[in-house]
């Protein structure tokens, strides 16, 4: 600690002496210190790690850590495990109260969507993914909120109801903006998307389901490009759910890149089926996850919760170009048909 005290880094950036009390309550010999996106960037005689501040529960990081070991027990995918303190805890304490948590870090690149080698290497990985949490037996213990979220049905009832408010919102202003007029003209059809959706999710529930641990924020950001691995990193969404959410958000994603591409659509779906055999609820999921229509709803909310009478012509823009991708994303949903 005292090697590094009041050390400066590049850009200017100053360490600051609380993250440095952290850090001196872990087993491992600090090197350098860098700023990243989420925390500090710390180059020990152990490896990389990341030191971050924790505003969670106890229970919840447990949770984490539990699983995170199994994934790790498992050997196919590198994972940013915590790492407990001198102490044997998961959490350090500051002196001001802050608490802090040290994780195994990669300093490798996010998957390029743009690279179809990477998609596909990528959806594998979230395959073996899912399989490991699959095999992981349930506890007691996992009685937390954030580990039993809505249901998708549950959730796509709630943005339906959302939707409607905001309509009904706007057809009751008798001045209209031109995104409000383009609200009116686009609705009827995604909402009628969006009332599919939520009634076939709502009786595939009915059929016989178990949730299973999910990443909850698979994105390719928390997917990383190593030589000779791939990683998946940031868990702290994690809970018990549907996987095709997973595959679902990872899948979109790339879709949206690579203007509905069916060819690479059944690329993916392939890759992953391979390893984590898709049935037929599961593709029935997924079918329904990519027939809602997530982004318009986003730009319903958003502009609703803004109340602005003013709205960015860019999220007026965001909904034409939803319409002009609707074919494309129409004849995509035929590979899960």
């Amino acid at each position: 600690m005292e090697r590094l005290r009041g050390c400066e880094l590049g850009g200017g950036v100053r360490v600051n002496e609380k993250y440095l009390e952290g850090l001196a309550q872990y087993d491992r010999t600090t090197d350098s210190v860098r700023k990243g996106r989420s925390g500090w960037i710390c180059e020990t005689d152990r490896g990389t790690a990341l030191l971050q501040e924790y505003r969670g529960t106890l229970r919840r990081l447990e949770f984490e850590d539990l699983v995170l070991s199994r994934v790790e027990e498992d050997g196919q995918i590198p994972v940013d495990q915590y790492i407990k303190t001198k102490e044997d805890s998961l959490i350090a304490l500051g002196a001001d109260g802050t608490r802090y948590v040290l994780k195994e870090w990669f300093t490798d690149r996010e998957c390029s969507l743009k690279d179809h080698k990477e998609v596909l290497l990528a959806v594998r990985q979230i395959a073996r993914l899912h399989k490991c949490l699959a095999k992981i037996p349930r506890s007691e213990e996992w009685s937390l909120g954030s580990i039993h979220g809505e249901s998708l049905e549950q959730e796509m009832k709630r943005h339906n109801r959302e939707m409607t408010r905001t309509r009904n919102y706007i057809k009751q202003k008798k001045k209209k903006t031109d995104f409000e007029r383009c609200v009116m003209e686009t609705f009827p059809a995604f909402f009628e998307c969006a009332q599919e959706a939520e009634a076939g999710m709502a009786a595939l529930k009915e059929k016989e389901h178990e949730d299973r641990l999910c990443h909850g924020n698979m994105d390719h950001h928390h997917i990383l490009m190593g030589e000779g691995y791939t990683a998946v990193i940031e868990f702290h969404k994690m809970h018990l759910g549907d996987q095709m959410e997973d595959l679902y958000h990872f899948v979109r994603k790339t879709m949206e890149k690579h203007n509905w591409d069916i060819r690479l659509g059944q690329e993916m779906f392939a890759a992953y089926d391979r390893i984590m055999p898709l049935s037929m609820e599961k593709i029935e999921s997924l079918y329904y996850l990519f027939l809602y229509p997530e982004k318009y709803w986003k730009q319903l909310n958003f502009y609703y919760n803004s109340k602005k009478a003013w709205f960015p012509a860019r999220n007026m823009e965001k909904i034409r170009i939803l319409m002009e991708q609707a074919e494309n994303q129409k004849n995509f949903l035929e590979l899960l048909q």
